[in-house]
């Protein structure tokens, strides 16, 4: 029952609870999914959103709240920059939500938690797939228990590579990257990919189905989960000019190790 979730003694036991979690979590999303769900305006279009997040959200918090009851909550999903000290719930209640909505199976619920602005766990479950992919820091990335390994791509011209957009309305600076980052990845890489959400790219980097991911600007709930996965995977993590990654950063870049650097000069350009 989930009010009677033991205290966690450990990082390793906290993450097999946050396991389940996000699986019921998940399956609550499920019960809900299928036609797709009409709009016509912005208003409406929000409420449909926060009806998602809301039920995903009735199971999330009351559990990793008892888990971690010292834990503080980022409420807003789409919030970038770093953290305060301490540790924080970083959840995206349903990743890849207006999908969900529009019937289209790429979606997904996310918790991470973050300790003095480092990802320490995280757990994603794509309830479609019936897959759960999980990472903690320093004990490997692993989907149902499966280690993740990164793609051994050595040729950006050989990859298939992925981006994502961020969220609506960017600023016009940001549009404008993404547009000549595109082209510029169109020209160097063999196939390119676009898509919402980033989580999902991002699990594909870390399975070593696809050799890059970027994204211009981002919310922590978008990367942060896929960050760690991919790190613990074997992968490289920097901002699209090759600096190391905070999620202060402007800018994202997860990729196998082989092609990171030529990558960076694509996205540099």
């Amino acid at each position: 029952m989930p009010g009677t979730a033991r205290e966690p003694r450990s990082d390793v036991d906290l993450l097999a609870q946050t396991v389940t979690a996000v699986r019921a979590a998940g399956a609550v999303l499920h019960e809900r999914f299928g036609e797709v769900v009409r709009y016509e305006t912005r208003d409406e279009l929000m409420r449909a959103l926060a009806a998602n997040d809301d039920v995903a959200l009735d199971v999330l918090r009351p559990r990793l709240t008892r888990l971690r009851p010292q834990a503080r909550w980022v409420d807003d999903e789409l919030e970038g920059g770093a953290l305060p000290g301490g540790e924080w719930w970083v959840v995206d209640p349903a990743e890849g939500n207006v999908n969900h909505l529009h019937g289209l199976p790429d979606w997904a619920v996310t918790a991470t938690l973050v300790r003095d602005n480092q990802p320490v766990l995280t757990a994603v479950h794509v309830p479609l797939r019936g897959e759960t992919y999980t990472a903690l820091a320093g004990g490997g990335a692993h989907v149902d228990g499966r280690p993740l390994r990164m793609s051994g791509a050595e040729s950006l011209g050989l990859s298939l590579v992925a981006t994502s957009q961020a969220r609506p309305d960017e600023d016009e600076a940001v549009v404008r990257r993404v547009g000549s980052s595109i082209t510029a990845m169109l020209r160097d890489a063999l196939v390119l990919r676009t898509s919402v959400p980033a989580t999902l790219h991002l699990l594909d980097v870390a399975t070593g189905r696809v050799d890059a991911f970027w994204q211009f600007a981002g919310a922590r709930a978008d990367l942060l989960p896929g960050a760690l996965l991919v790190a613990e995977a074997g992968g490289s993590l920097s901002d699209a000019e090759g600096r190391p990654w905070t999620p202060a950063s402007g800018s994202f870049l997860a990729a196998a190790p082989g092609v990171h650097a030529e990558a960076v000069a694509t996205l540099s350009r």
